[in-house]
């Protein structure tokens, strides 16, 4: 299978909150020049790096890449589950609508959130690697939901 990238669901909610998150080192910009300038462009580099957020099937692996930093990977073999979840614990996804995944490591299982843009393609190739995966990632429309965007 060829390798396939998939870049990270970015959601009006944390756009926005972003944005406000900004207003404050703006602020503190403008009081205290240098300080607020550390402040703010600190601020706008971790808002950058959560922005490009790439996810690759490749060699029956799952890469996830910040910008040009490895995140970590899984071997699509020991993904046991793939369910939605709206947690809004830190997570490599810029949108609160994510996939959870549940994989075996070692003795134990551990999980990670993660919110590709084209879900069902990618959904649909972690099954052609590893048919056995349980999914449950209903699409329904409700309170996460507003007009057509993701929260």
């Amino acid at each position: 299978m060829n390798s396939k990238v998939y870049r990270s669901r970015i959601s009006v909610l944390v756009t926005g909150i972003a944005m406000v998150i900004l207003i404050f080192p703006f602020i503190q910009m403008i009081r205290y020049a240098y300080e607020g300038l550390y402040i703010f462009g600190g601020t706008l580099i971790l808002i950058f790096l959560f922005t490009k957020v790439d996810y690759m099937i490749s060699d029956g692996k799952l890469y996830i890449k910040l910008w040009f930093i490895p995140y970590g990977n899984i071997d699509i073999a020991d993904i046991v589950s793939v369910e939605r979840s709206y947690n809004p614990i830190s997570a490599p996804a810029a949108s609160l609508k994510r996939l959870r995944i549940r994989f075996r490591k070692g003795m134990g299982y551990r999980e990670c959130l993660i919110s590709p843009d084209k879900e069902q393609e990618f959904l649909e190739n972690l099954k052609v690697v590893n048919p056995d995966i349980y999914v449950n990632a209903p699409d329904n429309e409700g309170i996460w939901r507003i007009w057509d965007w993701d929260i």
